[in-house]
Formats: C-alpha cells, sequence, structure tokens
C-alpha cells in the first residue's frame, strides 16, 4: 500500500503537487507506547496510518488522560497538524496502541495543498468534522453515562478490535482510556467479577457474558 491510496483526492491533483507530496512524505515507525505527536508543543504534520493502531488523547494538569478517538491502518490524522489551521489550537497527543508504520506529511506542505486544491481543503474538513464528532461523542458519554456503562462498552470495543475474549490492558490503561482514575476502573471491575460478566488475571480480563455486557454497556456501544 502506498500512501496516497488512503487519500480520496490524490486523482484530483496535478503532476506537480503530486511530485511534491512524493518528495517530502517520510515513512515512520513507532513502537507500542511512544508519543508520535506531543500535543501543542509540537506539529509535525498529517499522519497516514499504515499498519498498526493509534490514539488521540488529552492530558489534564492534573495527569489524567482520556482517550479521544482511535486511528486504524488507512486513517488519516489531521489533528497532529493543528499549526496549519488557522484559529485553531488542538492540545491532543497521539501515542501507538500497537507497533506502528505511518507515513507523515509535513505541515506547511499540505497547508500549501489545502490553499490550491478545493478536494484537499473539503477531504480536511470533513477529518476535522468527523473528529469533532467523536469528541462530542465521547463528551456525552463522560456527562450522561454512568461508568459501568462506558467501561462494559469500553471492554466489548476491545474484544472486538483485537478478536479476542482476553484483554491485555492494565486498570491504569482502562483508566487513560475513560478518563477515570485507576481506583475507580479497579472497584468497578471487581463488581463486574462478582457479577461472572468478567475475570480478572494479572495484567488481563477475560470477558465470560458478552451478552451481560452488552446489556450494561448498551448505550456506550457505537
Amino acid at each position: 500500500m502506498e500512501f496516497y491510496e488512503c487519500l480520496p483526492f490524490w486523482a484530483a491533483l496535478d503532476q506537480t503537487q503530486k511530485q511534491e507530496l512524493l518528495q517530502c512524505t517520510s515513512l515512520h515507525h513507532a513502537a507500542k507506547g511512544q508519543v508520535v505527536h506531543n500535543g501543542t508543543s509540537d506539529c509535525i504534520g498529517l499522519l497516514i496510518l499504515a499498519s498498526g493502531q493509534l490514539r488521540g488523547y488529552s492530558l489534564s494538569e492534573d495527569g489524567r488522560e482520556v482517550t479521544l478517538y482511535r486511528l486504524f491502518p488507512r486513517d488519516v490524522c489531521v489533528l497532529s497538524a493543528y499549526c496549519m489551521l488557522n484559529s485553531l489550537q488542538f492540545d491532543i497527543a497521539v501515542q501507538a496502541e500497537k507497533d506502528c508504520i505511518f507515513w507523515r506529511i509535513p505541515a506547511p506542505v499540505y497547508k500549501r495543498l489545502m490553499h490550491q486544491s478545493a478536494p484537499v481543503s473539503n477531504f480536511t474538513l470533513e477529518l476535522i468534522a468527523s473528529r469533532f464528532s467523536d469528541v462530542m461523542w465521547l463528551l456525552d458519554q463522560i456527562l450522561y453515562k454512568h461508568l459501568d456503562s462506558r467501561l462494559a462498552g469500553f471492554l466489548l470495543t476491545e474484544c472486538e478490535l483485537n478478536d479476542t475474549r482476553v484483554i491485555h490492558l492494565t486498570h491504569e490503561e482502562i483508566a487513560h482510556h475513560l478518563g477515570s482514575a485507576r481506583e475507580v476502573v479497579t472497584r468497578m471491575l471487581k463488581y463486574l467479577a462478582t457479577e461472572g460478566m468478567v475475570e480478572l488475571g494479572r495484567g488481563c480480563i477475560t470477558v465470560t457474558d458478552p451478552a451481560r455486557l452488552e446489556e450494561i454497556g448498551g448505550a456506550s456501544l457505537r
């Protein structure tokens, strides 16, 4: 797979624009856990994920994290190039959830293309709208849904993403995803375990009754 196969506007570019992208786009690797974009302190450009899994997250002043969205192969991350978006500031970091390979288009190059090409501009606006939709959905979850529902939904989503009922995440990592405290997540997991919906192990959680989890997490499933 080539990076331009993930860009729906590629055919609309002229030869000069295509050549510039081919020359400027670079391939990168990131190990699981590595932060590839560190909020407003860096503006690395547009990211196109070739393999692995990335997550965009926000970090509060007291060190609490919450996952805002996830990226999968062929997905494009535009918020890592926040500096090319006039009047918009995104204090969002991007971290590798799995070992990743991704392409990077420098922000100045992509910004120039946005000004030159309506298809590029339209694609970018649609991408930003999609990310804001993810964030608004999350905000609704945090404000109006109970943690047991969000936790159940998260566990089922993890099972689906990894095609297994065994989830290899610590309670701390789950808390980071949900924007909660580890102690609260641990307490809720113990409750789910006493109800027979999960089994807790060292560094892993096994979903034993997905049907009951789905009943609890229905409002938090997408």
